[in-house]
């Protein structure tokens, strides 16, 4: 019996692209898996890095095995094949996708912080950098939260703002990170770029 409808085919919109996914500490990092999965259809090459705070919530086996890619999160990791880590990361991506990005984080990034591997790379890139937001509404509604987004805008990186959902605490409010495919189509946009 023939199928009556014929599989879509997904684009390749990132055929050839090296893609640096962050992931930072948010409960948010469960959806990573379907990000890397999305990036990979499209034709990316995938490599994580994680803060201290999203191995709290993703394990570093389980990102190696979705992504195929060596995994991250070490400064001074002794098994890493690059002399600078930081650096070597950042010059061989053609985009770095922070997601979720934690008001923490992006608080340190607003502040030029470079006090793990995660924010040295965003330091030290010169690819276009997009900042996935995702936490509590409060939090993420914040004047300061709002100042730091503000300051990430005014240095050039794209912001994938959140949407209203399902947050930890129990409320439906804005702070859920944006679907996958608002992030697909962002990173799409800037990787050509140069």
């Amino acid at each position: 019996m023939k199928n009556p409808r014929p599989a879509v085919k997904n684009p390749k919109k990132l055929k050839g692209k090296n893609l640096l996914l962050i992931l930072s500490g948010s409960i948010a990092a469960y959806k990573s898996g379907d990000v890397i999965k999305e990036l990979r259809e499209a034709g990316a090459k995938v490599t994580c890095v994680l803060t201290k705070g999203a191995q709290e919530f993703v394990t570093p086996l389980t990102l190696r095995a979705v992504s195929g890619q060596p995994v991250y999160g070490e400064f001074f990791a002794a098994d890493t094949p690059y002399d600078v880590i930081h650096t070597s990361l950042a010059e061989e991506s053609d985009a770095v996708l922070i997601a979720p990005a934690s008001a923490n984080f992006i608080a340190r990034l607003a502040a030029g912080m470079a006090d793990d591997l995660a924010s040295c790379i965003v330091l030290a890139t010169r690819k276009p950098v997009i900042v996935v937001p995702a936490m509590n509404d409060q939090m993420y509604y914040h004047t300061l939260t709002q100042k730091n987004l503000a300051t990430l805008r005014e240095v050039g990186y794209e912001i994938v703002d959140p949407i209203q959902g399902d947050l930890v605490c129990g409320r439906t409010a804005m702070g859920h990170i944006s679907d996958t495919k608002a992030i697909l189509e962002v990173v799409a946009r800037c990787a050509g770029k140069k």
